[in-house]
Parts: structure tokens; sequence; C-alpha cells
């Protein structure tokens, strides 16, 4: 299966530019990635894409890796160690329901969105954007099968 099986090209437009629109107000980066199938443990996975996108490279350890594997049914929602450590417990769980709810009703595009808005927005409170910030991480979906 392709990445525009999953998700359509305009709808891929949308989520880019969610993250760009997001990444403006911080200093921190999000990506997504979107694979057909992972193993039994999504979150093994999700580590093994966090690393393999170097998404560990950033100045301040603030990135955030929403990972989707559409065919498994499953997703993940992994930050770094920086932004870990200043997040409330908790957090990324109403994340992760608030992309389940559009997962299930069949708007992937839409679910991406909001919790990249968020996620941004919770980036711009604890990492705001700096005067000399500069994009580190593509803002592209990256796909893998």
């Amino acid at each position: 299966m392709r990445l525009d099986d999953f998700i359509s090209i305009p709808d891929q437009g949308r989520v880019v530019d969610a993250i760009g629109d997001a990444e403006k107000m911080t200093s921190g980066e999000i990506r997504v990635h979107v694979t057909p199938k992972c193993g039994k443990d999504v979150m093994k996975a999700a580590a093994k894409a966090f690393n393999r996108l170097k998404m560990y490279k950033t100045r301040h350890r603030n990135g955030v890796l929403i990972y989707v594997a559409f065919e498994s049914r499953k997703f993940a929602i992994l930050g770094d160690a920086g932004i870990n450590s200043v997040v409330p417990q908790g957090y990324w769980d109403s994340e992760k329901d608030t992309l389940l709810e559009h997962l299930k009703s069949g708007d992937p595009a839409t679910g991406l969105c909001k919790v990249i808005a968020s996620v941004g927005e919770k980036l711009k409170a604890y990492f705001p954007a700096e005067e000399d910030d500069e994009n580190e991480l593509s803002n592209e979906i990256s796909y893998e099968e």
C-alpha cells in the first residue's frame, strides 16, 4: 500500500502545513511517520523510527514523533527527553485519544492536524521559538512499507 491509500495527497499537504504552522511558534520539531504495518510492540517500532529519523538530533531534545501503522491499526506518540521532562503526566495519552477518535471515524488527516496543533502549543509553552531557530528536521511525512 502507498501513503496516499491512507492519507490523500491534498490531506498530506494539510498535515505538512500543520507541522510548519506549529513549528513557527517553537524551537521544537514534529514529525509524522506512516507505515502500513508494525510488529506487536508499536512503541518499539515507533522508537526505531524515531532513531532512524534522527529525531534525537535537535538542540533541545524536543522532537515529537507521531507514528501510525495503519493496516496494523496501531499508533504511538513519542517525545524526546527534553519535552518528556516537562509535559505533565498523561499528556501524550490525551493526544492519543484525540488521534484515535479521528482514526476510527476515517479522518486521519484531521486527527493528525489537531494533534500537531496541540503538540505545537505545548512545545511553544516550554520551548518558544528562538531568534536563531532553524528547522532541524523535515516537515514532510515519512513513509516506509
